[in-house]
C-alpha cells in the first residue's frame, strides 16, 4: 500500500517538472519568436511578422496557463483545461518547427531562411525540445487520469471481503 502511495507522489512530482520544463520551454519559444520579430526586423515581413508575433501571444498565453494551478482554479474542470493548453502548447512548438524547417528548404509566405544562423539553432532546438516534453507532459496526465478513473471504480479489499459484493 505504501509503494502505490509512493508512486503516486513520485509521479505526481514527475508531471510537475515536465510541466513547468514544458510552460518555461513554451515561453522561451514566444519569447524567441518576439525577438525576431522586434529586433531581427520580422515585423516588416507582410504574413511571416504577423505570424510571429501571434506566436509570441499565443505561446505566453499557454505558458502562463501552464504554470498556473489549474486544477486548483477550475476544479473539475483542472484538468481537461491542463490537457487543452498542453495539447495547445504542442501544437505551437511543432508548427513553428515544422514551419522554420520548410522555410529553410523553400517560400514560405514568401520567405525563405537564409542558412543555419546560432538564432536558429536556438529557435530549433528550442521547439523541438518545448514539443518533447509537452508530448511527455500529455503522456503522464492522460496516465494519471487513466489510473484514477480506474482506481475508483475498483472496489477496496474490505468491499470484497464482503458476500454478495461484485455478484449480480
Amino acid at each position: 500500500m505504501q509503494s502505490n502511495a509512493l508512486n503516486s507522489t513520485e509521479s505526481y512530482h514527475v508531471r510537475t517538472a515536465v510541466r513547468v520544463l514544458g510552460a518555461l520551454l513554451i515561453v522561451f519559444v514566444g519569447a524567441d519568436h518576439y525577438w525576431a520579430y522586434s529586433v531581427d526586423q520580422y515585423s516588416v515581413l507582410p504574413t511571416i511578422g504577423t505570424l510571429f508575433l501571434l506566436n509570441f501571444i499565443s505561446a505566453t498565453v499557454v505558458g502562463v496557463a501552464l504554470l498556473a494551478p489549474l486544477e486548483r482554479i477550475f476544479h473539475r474542470s483542472g484538468r481537461i483545461i491542463l490537457e487543452m493548453a498542453t495539447v495547445s502548447g504542442f501544437g505551437i512548438a511543432a508548427t513553428s518547427l515544422v514551419a522554420l524547417l520548410v522555410s529553410e528548404q523553400t517560400r514560405l509566405f514568401g520567405f525563405m531562411e537564409s542558412n543555419y544562423r546560432p538564432a536558429i539553432i536556438v529557435a530549433i532546438a528550442s521547439e523541438a525540445a518545448a514539443a518533447a516534453s509537452l508530448a511527455l507532459l500529455l503522456a503522464l496526465t492522460v496516465k494519471a487520469t487513466k489510473g484514477s478513473v480506474s482506481k475508483k471504480n475498483r472496489p477496496t479489499a474490505v468491499e470484497r471481503s464482503r458476500p454478495g459484493v461484485g455478484t449480480t
